[in-house]
């Protein structure tokens, strides 16, 4: 099961942790996993290229553990308001995308939300 926990602080999303295997189907053959690994992929070059955002992630290529997390967005400085706005709408569109896919892949994936 691959399990995806998204940080929250005052209502902002800023990253999040995927860790574990879907084990829907065979490597090359899983839908599940290849969804995430592309809609995680979007989220990060959105961030890092599009919003013109530094965004901190590791990838561990033997485990799949992946963390993202876009600190910069967390701060109060009205220059950040904007990015702050883009990056967080963003997190939680892939938060409710995945909220969606729980419907039919439950026994797949697990997604929570953590508050600071």
């Amino acid at each position: 099961m691959t399990k995806i926990v998204f940080f929250k602080k005052n209502g902002v999303y800023y990253g999040f942790k995927e860790t574990g295997h879907s084990e829907f189907a065979d490597a090359g053959q899983d839908i599940v996993c290849s969804a995430i690994s592309a809609m995680t992929m979007l989220i990060i070059n959105t961030i890092e290229v599009s919003y013109a955002t530094n965004v901190e992630y590791t990838i561990d290529e033997d485990t799949t553990d992946i963390t993202v997390n876009v600190p910069e967005i967390l701060g109060n400085e009205p220059e950040n308001q904007m990015k702050r706005y883009a990056v967080s709408g963003l997190l939680q569109g892939y938060f409710i995308q995945l909220m969606d896919m729980l419907e039919d892949y439950y026994d797949f994936l697990l997604v929570e939300e953590k508050e600071e």
